[in-house]
């Protein structure tokens, strides 16, 4: 499978004193789900945040289809713990968002779309918010709708997009265990349905186990090797009731106490 991400001896760090990666070297084929854990301050975010072109390596290479990864890149969908969504917009414009930005700048993020284009791509939001179950609260604000609907609302103005990486910062970590576990189902059903290359930070356990058929291990900073563990059963249905699915938590968790 070709790489669509490659880290080669990556570095990267905030002060002299807080070294996050250090010749650290990573691969991401397209089509993977992957999900990132370790403990808090290991360089979970910033990994995100590294493949979403918002920061750049002091060191090394980062690579995307074979190119250095110079700028934020369109394709590229990253979507925040706090969901990222405007307070004084409702569900319908806080999903076109992306779209108004696309609008001025076009989809390749430089040249300006036609107005045909921004018809289609108008659409696809509606569309979305269709598909989430949001139409009914399209005209609502943030505040007055549940964690749940602010969730896809912030995953609709992604596919909006239609991104072919997405990027997940502990998306579901407010959320209570039914809408949770439900938002999970939907992100790996998305995944399959779009094709989408996805990479899912989290802090639980069992959350990883569920959504990443590969699984990356990080340690107390910095970070010098890819601890990789598969999970290639992640996709299948009701894996979490497996026995294959309790010994990935049971490596999981032994590879966290290593760490």
């Amino acid at each position: 499978m070709a790489a669509m991400f490659e880290l080669r001896s990556v570095g990267f760090q905030y002060t002299p004193k807080a070294v996050i990666f250090k010749d650290f070297s990573w691969q991401v084929s397209r089509g993977q789900a992957w999900s990132v854990i370790g403990p808090s301050g290991c360089g979970k975010s910033t990994l995100l945040y590294l493949l979403a072109g918002l920061r750049f390596p002091q060191q090394g290479q980062l690579l995307i289809d074979g190119q250095l990864l110079t700028r934020p890149r369109p394709e590229s969908s990253l979507i925040l713990q706090d969901y990222g969504l405007l307070p004084w917009a409702t569900v319908l414009e806080n999903a076109s968002l992306g779209l108004r930005i696309r609008k001025f700048y076009g989809p390749d993020g430089t040249h300006a779309p036609s107005q045909e284009e921004i018809r289609d791509i108008q659409q696809d939001a509606m569309h979305w918010l269709d598909r989430l179950g949001l139409l009914p609260v399209r005209t609502q604000y943030p505040g007055h709708i549940s964690g749940g609907q602010r969730q896809r609302t912030a995953i609709a103005r992604t596919l909006a997009l239609n991104p072919d990486l997405l990027l997940m910062d502990e998306p579901f970590a407010s959320l209570d265990a039914p809408t949770r576990e439900n938002l999970q189902h939907l992100v790996s059903d998305l995944r399959h349905e779009q094709q989408l290359t996805t990479i899912i930070v989290t802090h639980s356990i069992e959350e990883a186990a569920v959504l990443g058929e590969q699984i990356l291990v990080l340690s107390q900073p910095p970070n010098r090797s890819a601890v990789v563990i598969a999970n290639p059963g992640a996709s299948q249905p009701d894996y979490s009731s497996s026995p294959t699915y309790l010994q990935v938590c049971g490596k999981l968790r032994q590879a966290l106490e290593v760490v």
